[in-house]
């Protein structure tokens, strides 16, 4: 039976994983930027990419030279303008390594299961909070972070650092409170901030009757490893976002275990 001589053909067993390893990268960056405005900003960048070469080819020295000294700093340029993707590029290759895969495994074997029961119990009034928020339609966005170490939340929002309690996250929420609008934080099983302004999401495959609000809870889950539940002020209706992707009209029940897996 005849062998493929790989040496003849100047590929390797490396060459192989060379290139799946950048058809990784490339799937991962086009999955970061899909529906976002980001795409725009490549096809525009590999428009001045494409005139580089056409210019170049036909010797037109001025446009080479301007060219030029745009790509002379497209290294700097490209940080700048795809900060927030390189981010969530980073946070998304984090959220998938084996021991995020696996974690649940781990707690079991070193008896953390103890702990996620007693997260049920913390549960229990952010969803008496939302049934109440729901039957009398009043507008709400509450972010759960793992990591309240993000400058954004203390430099717009007011510092509550309290208990977690369905009266407290009513009174927040009231039409009248100087804090209902923007969202209440909650990390470290306390509410820690209230009224926090948050990055809208830039994604343009959005249903039409997504407000800010929506937007915000969208926003912040593209931006941070943070999960939103969103309250519709004319609806009543209750979304999940999380990772950029949000599940819309969820029950109590789906909010239960939906929360009691990444709160």
């Amino acid at each position: 039976m005849n062998t493929i001589d790989f040496n003849f053909l100047n590929f390797s067993i490396t060459d192989f994983i060379d290139i799946i390893l950048v058809a990784l990268i490339v799937y991962y960056i086009y999955s970061l930027i899909r529906n976002t405005l980001a795409v725009n900003l490549m096809l525009g960048l590999l428009i001045i990419i494409l005139c580089w070469f056409v210019v170049g080819a036909l010797k037109m020295q001025l446009l080479t030279a301007i060219i030029n000294k745009f790509i002379n700093v497209g290294i700097i340029a490209l940080v700048v303008i795809f900060q927030p993707e390189i981010r969530r590029f980073l946070l998304h290759i984090g959220k998938n390594t084996f021991w995020q895969k696996n974690k649940n495994w781990w707690n079991q074997i070193f008896g953390i299961k103890t702990i996620e029961s007693n997260n049920l119990m913390l549960i229990k009034p952010i969803i008496e909070a939302c049934k109440s928020l729901k039957k009398g339609k009043i507008g709400a966005l509450i972010v759960f972070v793992k990591f309240y170490d993000d400058p954004l939340f203390t430099a717009s929002g007011e510092i509550i650092n309290a208990k977690i309690s369905k009266r407290l996250l009513e009174s927040i929420f009231q039409k009248n409170s100087p804090l209902h609008d923007g969202a209440v934080v909650i990390a470290e099983n306390k509410i820690k901030s209230a009224s926090c302004i948050l990055p809208l999401s830039e994604s343009n495959k959005l249903p039409a009757q997504f407000g800010l609000r929506h937007r915000a809870g969208i926003g912040v889950s593209e931006a941070m490893d943070a999960v939103a539940i969103i309250i519709s002020e004319e609806t009543g209706e209750i979304s999940f976002a999380k990772q950029g992707k949000v599940r819309a009209n969820i029950t109590f029940i789906e909010l239960e275990k939906l929360l009691s897996r990444d709160f």
